[in-house]
């Protein structure tokens, strides 16, 4: 490593920030990626070095980075970072210290509210799971590349949470029977991220949640508790206004375990359930 730990960040978004936060003050450089040019001001404004979406751009500071991390998800065409540059990763993998990729414990399919942990098979109900699949298989076949991948749960923080929804009376209590889903808190996701980086295992995978899968209706009461509201009235699945995306969330139902993050990278979640959370996310309203 040198004197100066250079994290690239490709697709730097939300969860990225985070972990950018925790890096800067300890001296870190982060170059991080953004498709528009307007946004590249706000970019620098947080301590971050910004870079255009772009070929010759990244190609042009990858040699300095250290650590990767790809947030950017895949599409139709396959993974949008290995589209761009591909090659050049390749060639610098083997200079890396550390590389990191952002999946999502969709890929573990549906297992009907059982625990699932890093060793489940991945069986992908949907489309959006299966291209996450191929994305990550993409990623691991590069020689020589400290890859350490990240299965996300339901990714909420600030200001992305249900309190929005709940005040503007468009939230929804959707009850389907013995549906739960795993959440996590973006400042617990960079502080897993960290310590992959303080100790670093090439290969592994580890999911990212916390202690308490729920029934989605759970959270939303809570919230409005919170907030001094009455709660939404309940819905069935069946009969719930979503999207189509919001709707087939709903077809994985499974209780993620994060044993692995607290036994080999020695987390302490500070959100360890939605409750905790949201109570620090009300706070700040």
């Amino acid at each position: 490593m040198t004197d100066t730990p250079v994290l690239l960040s490709l697709g730097h978004g939300f969860s990225a920030r985070a972990l950018t936060r925790r890096l800067l003050p300890q001296g870190w450089e982060v170059i991080g990626t953004t498709r528009s040019t307007d946004k590249l001001d706000a970019l620098r404004d947080t301590g971050v070095t910004p870079i255009l979406w772009d070929k010759d751009a990244i190609e042009a500071v990858l040699p300095k980075a250290t650590h990767l991390l790809i947030s950017a998800g895949p599409n139709d065409d396959g993974d949008p970072s290995l589209a761009l540059v591909g090659d050049a990763i390749r060639a610098r993998a083997k200079n890396l210290d550390w590389c990191g990729y952002l999946s999502t414990t969709g890929v573990y399919g549906n297992h009907d509210g059982a625990w699932v942990d890093e060793t489940a098979g991945m069986t992908p109900t949907g489309k959006r799971g299966r291209l996450r699949v191929e994305a990550e298989a993409e990623w691991l076949a590069i020689p020589d590349l400290p890859l350490h991948i990240f299965r996300l749960a339901g990714i909420y923080g600030p200001g992305r949470g249900p309190f929005e929804k709940v005040r503007a009376g468009r939230a929804q209590q959707v009850v389907k029977k013995g549906q739960v889903f795993s959440r996590i808190h973006v400042d617990d996701i960079a502080q897993v991220l960290e310590a992959s980086i303080n100790r670093p295992n090439p290969g592994s995978a580890y999911n990212v949640c916390d202690d308490d899968p729920a029934p989605p209706q759970d959270v939303i009461a809570y919230a409005a508790e919170l907030l001094g509201v009455p709660a939404p009235p309940e819905v069935p699945f069946e009969e719930a206004e979503m999207t189509p995306m919001a709707r087939s969330f709903y077809a994985d139902n499974k209780r993620i375990s994060n044993d692995k993050i607290k036994d080999e990278l020695g987390v302490k979640l500070e959100y360890p359930d939605y409750r905790v959370g949201l109570r620090a996310l009300f706070k700040t309203l």
